[in-house]
């Protein structure tokens, strides 16, 4: 009889123990890591995670610990769920206690603020392992919704076809069916592009500017991904699959989304500091605005949606003249 997959999960926000729950669904041994010991003590105690998860019960085959090198140990997958600007220094932190062929599986949607690097590049830049050793699970994934077993599909990405399918078969359960794919550039662009794409809608949400304005963010979003993702060598129809259109949607669309939420509170006149302030987790656009920006001009990619998020988010224009900027651009063909 075969040993079971072991999985450590490294960060229990609400997307980290959703997953772990999910691995721990599909037959995996898994262990959550906390920095502090409120979190580890109430999983292991009262078999939830009431910071992140009020009232969702968690599986008997997954614990918590606050020793990182015990949740490291012998782990098949290392899957990290920490917020994506703090993943260099966490990683580093962690590097001596890998599991010598652990997969480094990345859970964030994010590109790193100064060197605009996607998390599996900084993954590699860390930990010095190849392409085959690195995947990446994205897709249209409220947290909220999977911890509560409701149907949700997703991608599991690896430049190692055989690894991605390893990936699968250990997170697939009856509520969550992820699907394999190569294109790890166009996943995590996708994946990180939409937070973006997700504020600029809650802005507009949140200004009362209706459908055809949220209609048209979403499609125009959608664009400026995969012009970047085609620069950076992703391949197109990444973009129009769980990864690009259907993360953007969901986003786009449900007040689950963190980032739509604080796009929300923008729109409505709240400040950025205030909007932080009542935001408990992480909205990763937020920061990753800046660094989708950078990675565009260094490629010489228009993205002015993306620009006009950062000029509000991080320039402080107000929306409605970052709006009146953005309509006034010069006509132009749709499909350049």
């Amino acid at each position: 009889m075969s040993k079971p997959v072991r999985a450590a999960v490294m960060g229990t926000g609400s997307w980290g123990t959703a997953f772990g729950m999910v691995l721990a669904d599909a037959g995996c041994e898994v262990t959550l890591w906390a920095r502090r010991p409120e979190p580890v003590e109430a999983v292991n105690s009262t078999r939830t995670n009431p910071d992140y998860l009020p009232g969702v019960e968690l599986p008997r085959n997954l614990r918590a610990t606050a020793d990182a090198a015990e949740a490291l140990a012998d782990a098949d997958f290392t899957v990290l769920a920490v917020p994506s600007q703090t993943l260099r220094a966490n990683l580093a932190e962690w590097l001596p206690l890998l599991a010598p062929d652990t997969v480094l599986v990345s859970l964030m949607k994010g590109v790193e603020l100064g060197s605009a690097m996607r998390m599996s590049e900084v993954v590699e830049d860390v930990a010095k392992v190849g392409a085959e050793r690195i995947a990446v699970v994205t897709g249209p994934n409220l947290a909220r919704e999977i911890a509560a077993r409701m149907p949700a599909a997703a991608v599991v990405a690896c430049a190692d076809e055989t690894v991605a399918q390893r990936l699968q078969t250990a997170c697939h359960t009856p509520y969550f069916r992820p699907y394999t794919e190569t294109d790890v550039v166009g996943c995590e662009l996708g994946g990180a592009v939409k937070n973006v794409i997700g504020l600029a809608v809650g802005i507009a949400d949140g200004m009362g500017l209706g459908d055809n304005a949220k209609g048209s963010l979403i499609t125009r979003g959608l664009a400026e991904t995969a012009r970047l993702g085609v620069v950076l060598g992703a391949d197109p129809l990444t973009f129009s699959g769980l990864a690009g259109l259907g993360d953007l949607v969901a986003t786009c669309s449900s007040p689950l989304s963190r980032n739509h939420t604080f796009g929300t509170n923008l729109g409505k006149g709240m400040t950025l500091e205030e909007t932080i302030a009542v935001t408990r987790q992480t909205a990763e656009g937020v920061k990753s605005c800046e660094s989708v920006a950078d990675l565009a001009r260094r490629h010489g990619v228009e993205m002015p949606i993306t620009e006009t998020v950062v000029d509000i988010v991080h320039e402080g224009k107000p929306p409605v003249v970052a709006l009146k900027e953005l309509m006034s651009r010069s006509a132009k063909p749709e499909r350049r």
